[in-house]
């Protein structure tokens, strides 16, 4: 309440000033002030007076009803009562249309399951607040008679106020729908989760640079010359900058696609490492080195992506080798204990286990053992994997059965065989 009437009484001490100026013009010889406005026009020192807009014939309309002229060349006291009590009316109705509507508003969206209609609520409610308060300042500004400087710097402030309120609304009302949006992805773990804050960004960067051009186009500025002249210097920018802007578009491609998000453990190129960040330049992984790799989002792009954390189960692939003094029947009861002992393992997938004798190796016969843990959680199929050698180890030797390992017989003959035979006798 006090920063109102602070502002009243600035605004109020503004327009006296302006009053004061104009009273206290030289004096000099009487001009019909029309005759003067035509005579400038006509020469080319003035331009024609601005044709008042509706706000302004309201208030024409009322002071006229309130038998206050409103056609002098000076404020009378007349004046600042009525701007007076137009900003402390606007001020009482501001509070009491916002309390009104959005307490009504907000007992409607109690009775919804969402919660962005409360959000939103609140969101707008500062931004339509403000607007209230800048209509009825305007209001009481106009009931003033301004100066043409002074008038002129009031349709500037008065545009640029404007539209500083209605990008607050829009962005507020932006920052509010997207923040929900992300809540709800991150509830749903939805890999868009991840995107959502440059998403965000993006957007209310575009809502700032589209506001500023049309109050710039509004203001007079020739915005047409402007934008060709960036897209000139947008071509020599794209030029310059091309890596950049690779990057850029690498990360719109990473979004849309979307083969990894921030957690998962991926195999870019030649790196591995789990996503710390995914950005508009490049993306930056934590290896199992504990180092960070930062990959820019052209390469990303362009490169064949392994998402470890997508697998459903982690693949385990093994051969073990038997020597060859083992018998057939034994290898037979060891293949069939190792099948039921995979079968019959909570920790590994069903779907597909293979558990054959395949090869006869250069010193083992080899054995291939291919499963699925349940879980793709590394630490947790190196505990399963750990389980189940553990297990085969104890079936081989219940067989009766050694693991072969690499061994070499030598065949001698002739002059050396002997030369060596006679050595040792």
């Amino acid at each position: 309440m006090r920063r109102y009437f602070l502002f009243l009484a600035l605004l109020l001490a503004g327009a006296a000033g302006i009053s004061r100026g104009q009273e206290a013009s030289p004096a000099g010889p009487v001009v019909d002030p029309a005759t003067q406005a035509v005579a400038a026009v006509a020469s080319g020192a003035a331009k024609p007076e601005r044709a008042p807009d509706l706000i302004e014939h309201l208030v024409d309309l009322s002071l006229e009803a309130s038998g206050i002229s409103n056609h002098g060349a000076a404020n009378t006291w007349q004046h600042f009562v009525i701007a007076a009590f137009i900003l402390v009316a606007s001020y009482v109705f501001r509070r009491g249309f916002t309390k009104l509507f959005f307490g009504g508003l907000r007992r409607l969206s109690a009775r919804t399951e969402t919660t962005l209609d409360d959000e939103l609520f609140s969101s707008l409610e500062r931004p339509i607040s403000a607007f209230i308060a800048l209509f009825g300042a305007v209001m009481a500004v106009k009931v003033l008679k301004l100066s043409p400087e002074a008038d002129a710097a009031r349709v500037y402030l008065q545009t640029v106020a404007a539209a500083v309120v209605t990008l607050w609304f829009f962005i507020n009302a932006f920052n509010t729908i997207l923040d929900h949006v992300h809540a709800a992805a991150k509830r749903k773990d939805l890999s868009v989760a991840a995107f959502m804050p440059w998403i965000k960004k993006t957007l209310i960067a575009l809502i700032l640079i589209f506001g500023v051009l049309m109050v710039a186009q509004r203001l007079g500025a020739d915005v047409k010359a402007f934008l060709a002249g960036l897209g000139i210097g947008g071509l020599a920018f794209a030029l310059a900058a091309q890596d950049t802007l690779a990057n850029v578009f690498g990360s719109v491609v990473v979004a849309v696609d979307q083969p990894f998000r921030i957690g998962d453990f991926v195999q870019i190129g030649a790196f591995q490492g789990t996503v710390e960040d995914i950005g508009l330049r490049s993306t930056k992984l934590r290896t199992p080195a504990r180092t960070l790799v930062v990959i820019p989002n052209k390469t990303v792009a362009g490169e064949s992506i392994n998402n470890f954390s997508r697998m459903p189960q982690r693949r385990v692939d093994q051969t073990i080798g038997l020597t060859y003094s083992s018998k057939s029947t034994q290898i037979e009861g060891l293949l069939g204990e190792i099948r039921a002992l995979l079968k019959n393992d909570a920790e590994v997938h069903q779907e597909f286990i293979v558990v054959n004798f395949l090869n006869y190796g250069a010193f083992s016969l080899d054995v291939q053992i291919i499963y699925f843990t349940a879980s793709p959680d590394l630490v947790g199929s190196f505990v399963t994997r750990e389980r189940i050698n553990l297990a085969i180890m104890r079936l081989v030797e219940a067989h009766g059965l050694s693991f072969a390992f690499p061994t070499q017989t030598i065949e001698l003959s002739g002059d050396v065989a002997r030369r060596m035979a006679g050595l040792k006798e």
